[in-house]
């Protein structure tokens, strides 16, 4: 799933909970506020990819949040209005943002307008999601059921590939090839790579990494009985 960290300035309710709701839904990681006045803070603890502001805010507008966010870092910045006038628009654009919606606008519109500034930006972020597992390829995280899994930089490797993979059977010479970079090596190797990173996941739940006999290696969200160990 590819996903970004979406900063949501709204101070209507209705509004700013649809916003966040259609975009958590669309996989992105959402943080909405009424109104500016933990921008700064939010910037630097949320560090968001895209920052989604309205015009008409209580205290600062949405253009004097624009010249802070523009100061303080590289987001790509929406703006929303309710005002359908050509001046707004072009001050907006102006004044640095990257798109600009006008009220009432739809949530799927919206939604694919960030999602293409965040691939413009090249903002984009990968997870990959299998069962309770997510891994998280970018930040190079990884998490089942809540709970952190640790892992070397390879078997991190193993695992995004395996991940990427889901529900097929690997062969060790595909992963040799696929981790390692070359497939003409002691195959051992994959196993012992596999165990260590199977016990890992297995601290927080069921088998979910599987030996297939005779073939490879798949990643399941679910036991699957009688495909192999």
């Amino acid at each position: 799933m590819q996903h970004g960290r979406i900063l949501v300035v709204d101070d209507a309710d209705a509004i700013r909970t649809a916003v966040a709701s259609a975009l958590s839904t669309a996989g992105h990681q959402v943080l909405a506020r009424p109104d500016g006045s933990t921008l700064e803070q939010d910037l630097q603890r949320f560090r968001p990819d895209v920052v989604v502001l309205d015009v008409m805010l209580p205290g600062r507008s949405g253009f004097t949040l624009l010249d802070t966010v523009r100061g303080r870092c590289d987001a790509g910045v929406v703006m929303l209005t309710a005002r359908d006038g050509v001046e707004d628009r072009v001050r907006g654009l102006r004044s640095g943002s990257d798109d600009y919606v006008v009220k009432p606008f739809d949530l799927a519109e919206l939604v694919a307008r960030i999602e293409a500034l965040l691939r413009r930006l090249g903002r984009v972020h990968t997870k990959l999601t299998v069962g309770d597992l997510v891994v998280d390829v970018d930040s190079g995280v990884v998490v089942r059921g809540g709970a952190a899994v640790t892992l070397t930089a390879t078997e991190f490797k193993l695992l995004a590939h395996l991940a990427t993979h889901r529900d097929q059977v690997l062969t060790k010479t595909q992963i040799l090839t696929a981790v390692w970079g070359y497939e003409d090596y002691d195959p051992n190797l994959v196993e012992v790579y596999v165990s260590a990173v199977r016990r890992k996941l297995e601290e927080h739940g069921p088998r979910m990494l599987h030996t297939v006999r005779g073939l490879g290696y798949a990643l399941r969200a679910t036991e699957s009985a009688g495909t192999g160990v």
